[in-house]
């Protein structure tokens, strides 16, 4: 089976400094990496809607450059520093983004991210448009 790297311009230092693909199509799937709410120029906002806005738009970038959009998501799986005091602000900030089929999605609570500050972390399998 051939595999497809999907790089947004945004996201190359991904590619470049860590070794790894935000997107990676497979088949009829497109595997994101997870998505913190760091900014293209590694700063990070201290407010909650703004980060979990942040990691939104940037599984965006990867969606759009491979051709696709949110309605194709097919499962999340999110990890949380304070998941239950934010989650219900990341509960609204989801519903803009999602649409029905809703995709399967898993909440995690976990102790810390690579950034200090980070709240959370979003990952996501996409069909293939």
């Amino acid at each position: 089976m051939v595999t497809r790297k999907i790089v947004p311009t945004e996201l190359q230092s991904y590619y470049d400094d860590w070794h790894m693909s935000p997107g990676l199509v497979c088949g009829d799937f497109l595997f994101l990496t997870g998505m913190t709410g760091v900014r293209s120029d590694g700063s990070i906002s201290n407010d909650p809607e703004e980060q979990i806005r942040d990691a939104f738009k940037k599984i965006e970038w990867v969606l759009q450059k491979a051709g696709t959009d949110f309605s194709h998501l097919v499962e999340m799986t999110t990890y949380h520093v304070g998941l239950r005091e934010h989650v219900e602000l990341f509960r609204s900030i989801r519903a803009e983004f999602v649409s029905e089929p809703y995709p399967a999605w898993t909440a995690i609570e976990v102790s810390g991210f690579i950034t200090e500050g980070a709240i959370v972390e979003i990952r996501v399998i996409a069909r293939r448009a």
